[in-house]
């Protein structure tokens, strides 16, 4: 069964919608064409029936069949506490120097860092965590062999090397635009809270929030200027805890 979700995982891209109707429908598979696709596979994985799938996605909204990854699959079982940063693609100044702080306060405080790898606010979030020697993981929307945005090159190295980096999508599918509110369902899954450093109301950060917020996961919010279509402010204003440091985040747990 678990070679068979690999080989659905694989032709249907990641699509779980396709993989869940197939094996609802008990779509007849071909066992040679299944051993073909699995043998060849170069890279490493998880499913949903293995022993070491991780608990917290099992319960959520669409747990995916399949995970692959780079990296210590283990930081996603860590008992250590894991915050979500995340926020928009084109941050400000003030946006990349929230994120680097509450970034530093968070892994001196031995934390987790989760976000996606995008542009802006992800990017910077998972880089200030490495610089302080904490533990990172990037949730991507495409496969494991394509680096999006290509200048992130070095940093996908880097958190495969000393974090962790995963995907539902398997080798050779391109970053696509319904495939990141798809991700942002697995970050939600995976975080003990949610911190958003900068983001606009009509958001993928948003999105996020939404997931995280079905899942009864706390947020946290760095307070914008009134002048901004702030998400941070409107969220604020909904019931997110304003954060000015990590420790800020930390003390509701």
């Amino acid at each position: 069964m678990k070679e068979v979700l690999v080989y659905l995982s694989i032709i249907h891209k990641g699509n779980w919608d396709k993989i869940y109707k197939d094996i609802l429908d008990k779509v007849p598979v071909d066992k040679d064409k299944v051993k073909e696709v699995t043998e060849n596979l170069n890279n490493q994985y998880v499913t949903i029936i293995d022993e070491n799938y991780p608990e917290c996605l099992k319960y959520i909204f669409k747990p995916p069949f399949v995970l692959y990854y780079k990296g210590n699959l283990s930081l996603l079982s860590d008992k250590r506490k894991k915050i979500a940063v995340i926020g928009s693609r084109n941050n400000s100044e003030y946006g990349k120097a929230v994120t680097e702080k509450i970034c530093k306060d968070l892994v001196e405080h031995d934390t987790i860092i989760v976000s996606g790898l995008a542009k802006g606010i992800d990017s910077i979030a998972h880089l200030e965590c490495l610089k302080n020697h904490g533990k990172t993981i990037a949730v991507l929307g495409n496969g494991l062999n394509i680096i999006y945005p290509e200048n992130n090159a070095s940093l996908y190295e880097k958190i495969s090397c000393e974090g962790l980096i995963i995907s539902e999508y398997p080798f050779g599918c391109d970053p696509s635009k319904e495939n990141f509110p798809n991700r942002n369902r697995i970050i939600a899954g995976i975080c003990d809270g949610v911190a958003v450093m900068e983001a606009n109301v009509k958001s993928g950060t948003m999105n996020t929030v939404s997931h995280a917020l079905e899942d009864g996961k706390l947020i946290f919010c760095v307070p914008d200027t009134i002048f901004m279509n702030s998400g941070c402010n409107k969220l604020i204003k909904e019931g997110a805890k304003l954060i000015e440091n990590g420790v800020d985040i930390l003390e509701e747990f």
